[in-house]
């Protein structure tokens, strides 16, 4: 089968097409004819070295769509539409970045869709991410303010949709003021042109502050971000946008501010149900819910794929389809689910 080696950490172009041997079905495991996948920054991040627990030649892909072609011992049956999400996936074992991948069925989400494979690519993680983060990270309730630091991105974009859905009033940020429209018509209710300190902007429209704050960007804003959070309010990292991990100079009981609280959102497919997935895709069918989708890439093109990842130019999710042929890259169109 064709798949995408990572032999060693560097730039794009470490990522090679080659021809490897098939996995072989195992006991309790699921061996999946890959249709899609989305693409991930922690791919990115594990391309570039950041990953040191990842041993390597692998494939990597924390996620993926597509048809069961063996599952031993498992409830599942060739033929089944299915999402896999996390549990190891590209990290521990070979991932999604192949024409097959094989995943234990802990990873497993049966899936009824009629919708294409590019759309149903870049829902499981995204939403996963984005809903886990919402409901386990910040216990979010109708009425709340709720401010997403990294708008634009694919998790900030299902994260406004659901929030919108919830109840809640969002305001969301971007760097990039062209990008202001995109926020708007996936819902936001209030845009602000992130410079990096936004504490007094969003204290000048909201005095007492937001009730809930989802940092997206990381730990370049986060100290920011805490200042924008009412008495009692939650705060919750889940990205890493700004590509940096650690904290230099952090002192608690300084830079976070009386009773707010302060979380993480790092789960993975043990947090979401089946239920909870098939609801979503299934308001996607209806045009109840937005996907946005940047743009779809084919296997093939995996090296421009990063490239154009790293360069933060995304306004939304970047799938790539498997076994759907070898055209050039294109952007989506998919006019009733933007």
């Amino acid at each position: 089968m064709k798949a995408i080696i990572l032999a060693s950490p560097g730039d794009p172009t470490a990522l090679q097409l080659q021809e490897i041997a098939k996995p072989l079905p195992r006991s309790g495991w699921v061996l999946i004819k890959v249709k899609a996948f989305g693409l991930n920054r922690s791919e990115m991040f594990t391309r570039q070295g950041h990953s040191p627990n990842v041993q390597l030649p692998r494939v990597l892909g924390i996620e993926c769509v597509g048809i069961v072609e063996a599952a031993p011992d498992t409830p599942f049956q060739p033929g089944q539409k299915v999402a896999a999400i996390m549990g190891g996936m590209g990290r521990a074992f070979d991932g999604s970045y192949a024409e097959y991948t094989l995943v234990p069925q802990t990873c497993i989400f049966l899936i009824e869709s009629n919708l294409d494979w590019s759309v149903l690519g870049a829902i499981p993680e995204m939403f996963q991410t984005a809903y886990g983060s919402l409901v386990s990270g910040l216990n979010v309730q109708a009425g709340q303010t709720l401010l997403i630091r990294g708008g634009t991105s694919s998790v900030g974009m299902t994260a406004t949709s659901l929030a919108k859905q919830m109840g809640l009033t969002v305001i969301a940020t971007t760097r990039n003021p062209l990008k202001s429209e995109a926020l708007r018509a996936n819902g936001v209710d209030q845009v602000v042109i992130d410079d990096g300190a936004i504490a007094t902007t969003i204290r000048q429209r909201f005095p007492n502050g937001v009730d809930r704050v989802l940092e997206l960007v990381g730990t370049t804003t986060l100290l920011d971000s805490l200042q924008c959070v009412t008495p009692s309010g939650i705060i919750c990292m889940t990205g890493i946008l700004g590509n940096a991990w650690a904290l230099n100079n952090f002192s608690p009981m300084d830079d976070i501010p009386h009773t707010v609280r302060l979380t993480v959102y790092t789960g993975g497919s043990e947090d979401l149900s089946v239920e909870y997935l098939q609801k979503f895709i299934a308001g996607v069918e209806a045009g109840q819910t937005h996907v946005n989708i940047d743009r779809v890439f084919r296997l093939n093109e995996i090296v421009e794929a990063h490239h154009y990842m790293e360069s933060n130019r995304a306004t939304g999710k970047l799938v790539v389809l498997v076994n759907e042929g070898t055209g050039s890259i294109m952007d989506l169109q998919t006019p009733a689910l933007n």
